[in-house]
């Protein structure tokens, strides 16, 4: 039996497990299996490996696609670079971390995404904000990153007015913000001066539709969740697991 998983904390969130095991039945595939597995602190990983020796990949969330890091054995070039793994293949008790964000954000966002979206906004400066940016480079898309505590090259949320929202037409909300059960939330931006030019992409997806979605939406904003990126990344780290 070969065994993959989700670690993070709190999992209460994930859809990780139910999209495989709908995936492992609908397909046939047989002798695997995919569990949630929530640390309080990362360093319960060490302990998580030696119980379960049959683990062969491994998916990481909140708050821990940073954290991990220093667990790894290798790293890919896009890891390397951004310092962020959501996806990390055992082999042989080696770590070797990937990160599937990066392409399952840039596939979600490019269907709706227009000649008239020349320069972006990064609501906050976490794991899945390093792959979003890191996809931006690769498209082209000049962006600035938001933080409440913003460190150099950043800027605050208070920062964000009509100027700023009329040259950065692309906001992606990276930020647990909204995020069920606190779906009355959203990120502290303001929304009077969203027209029907922008595109607000949020990585979350349980709500379907965020606060943050629908103060767009109702401004005649392009919209969309997180939750097709969510199905990109899953599916490309089974390519991983699998090769």
């Amino acid at each position: 039996m070969r065994a993959f998983g989700l670690i993070g904390y709190p999992l209460g969130h994930s859809f990780s497990k139910k999209y495989f095991t709908d995936k492992f039945e609908r397909e046939g595939i047989t002798g695997n299996a995919y569990e949630l597995f929530p640390l309080e602190q990362i360093d319960q990983l060490k302990d998580l490996l030696a119980s379960n020796p049959d683990l062969a990949g491994l998916n990481v969330t909140i708050p821990y696609k940073e954290q991990v890091i220093p667990f790894l054995d290798r790293m890919s070039p896009v890891v390397e670079e951004i310092g962020a793994c959501n996806c990390i293949y055992i082999q042989d008790g080696r770590l070797m971390g990937h990160n599937t964000d990066v392409i399952g954000f840039s596939r979600s966002l490019l269907p709706q995404l227009k000649p008239h979206h020349k320069q972006a906004l990064i609501l906050g400066t976490g794991g899945s904000s390093k792959a979003v940016a890191y996809a931006l480079k690769e498209l082209g898309i000049p962006f600035l990153q938001v933080s409440r505590t913003p460190a150099y090259g950043m800027i605050a949320y208070e920062e964000i007015d009509q100027s700023m929202l009329e040259s950065h037409t692309l906001l992606i909300n990276t930020t647990p913000v909204g995020m069920f059960p606190d779906i009355t939330k959203a990120p502290d931006i303001p929304y009077e001066f969203v027209g029907a030019y922008h595109y607000l992409f949020d990585l979350v997806y349980n709500p379907e539709r965020t606060r943050f979605l629908q103060e767009g939406a109702l401004r005649g904003a392009a919209v969309e969740n997180g939750s097709e990126m969510l199905v990109i990344q899953a599916e490309a780290s089974w390519e991983i697991w699998n090769r």
